[in-house]
């Protein structure tokens, strides 16, 4: 744990000083490529998204691929597709965009769901089946789907089955003051989103020590304590008179696991209360889902949570 946690701290540090105001957002999305769980972002044009995303898998030297989704694309232009070649006479493969280590999906709702459910398997399984055959997708493999929440007209919202594929929704505020300040500073010096050169990035990490980072964090202890806790919290939002679906029994496996995340970025081997309810907004909020009268009377989803937490003692 000692060797690899400064490299993470370096990690935080470069992806801070390109993407200005971020902070939290950014321990998120590491506590997220340590458990190995795919991530939505959601925030209005021009918060940084794609370039959070693109300077992070530069920075640990992954492949890196981008699907802009649209309502004409089709699963094939996804996954790939078999090509048959009038010369040999024989078909050949032509890979997608899928076969990558980071693929950015960018504004996944606004593709129709047969396109979405081509992400599926691949998220869940790390392998594409194309014509019949199952082909294998990088170990790294992590899926960032991006989308807006202020534009419905012409979108597809994910089924709740796909939803609980991600293991955190992050949502992208906009800067402070001071980091907008900043962000201008950094223009007006020359620095350009389409042009990662001019911000000297160099790389931190490879993809073997995040590999290798996930397996420490699967042996993070977590006390018998701390599983009872997690257990009463999900059994909670279960119950909670405002919701009409709780979180599911996969919810809480990655609940366990990003906490066990969250206490390896912290330079701990054991998880705490306090690492369980870190990681229950982003896990949570794309999961459960609130009753209508509940809607109607202005409840949030993330005031809910925040309301389950408050209910469940924290064991000492």
């Amino acid at each position: 744990m000692s060797e690899i946690n400064p490299v993470l701290n370096r990690l935080n540090q470069e992806l801070n000083r390109v993407v200005v105001g971020q902070s939290t957002l950014i321990h998120q999305l590491l506590i997220a490529l340590l458990a190995g769980g795919h991530v939505i972002l959601e925030g209005v044009p021009g918060t940084g998204k794609t370039l959070l995303v693109k300077v992070l898998a530069q920075l640990i030297q992954a492949d890196f691929r981008r699907i802009q989704l649209t309502p004409d694309v089709l699963p094939s232009d996804i996954t790939g597709t078999n090509i048959f070649d009038l010369n040999t006479r024989s078909f050949s493969l032509k890979k997608g965009p899928v076969f990558t280590e980071v693929l950015l999906a960018d504004e996944i709702n606004r593709t129709p769901p047969k396109t979405q459910a081509a992400l599926l398997e691949a998220m869940e399984e790390t392998q594409v089946t194309l014509d019949g055959e199952s082909l294998p997708l990088p170990d790294l493999f992590w899926v960032i789907a991006t989308q807006n929440p202020l534009e419905f007209e012409g979108t597809y919202p994910l089924p709740e089955a796909q939803l609980d594929r991600f293991v955190f929704k992050l949502v992208v505020d906009y800067p402070d003051q001071a980091a907008e300040k900043q962000m201008l500073l950094n223009r007006q010096a020359g620095f350009a989103a389409r042009r990662l050169d001019i911000a000297r990035l160099q790389p931190v990490t490879t993809i073997s020590q995040i590999l290798s980072a996930r397996q420490v964090v699967r042996d993070v202890k977590v006390s018998e304590t701390i599983i009872d806790y997690l257990l009463l919290l999900v059994r909670t939002s279960r119950q909670y008179p405002d919701l009409s679906l709780g979180a599911s029994p996969r919810a809480a496996g990655l609940w366990l696991q990003t906490s066990q995340a969250a206490a390896y970025l912290a330079g701990r081997d054991f998880v705490t209360p306090d690492d369980v309810k870190a990681v229950a907004s982003p896990l949570l909020r794309h999961r459960l889902i609130l009753k209508p009268e509940a809607m109607l009377d202005g409840f949030k989803i993330d005031g809910a949570i925040a309301s389950i937490l408050n209910k469940v003692p924290v064991p000492r």
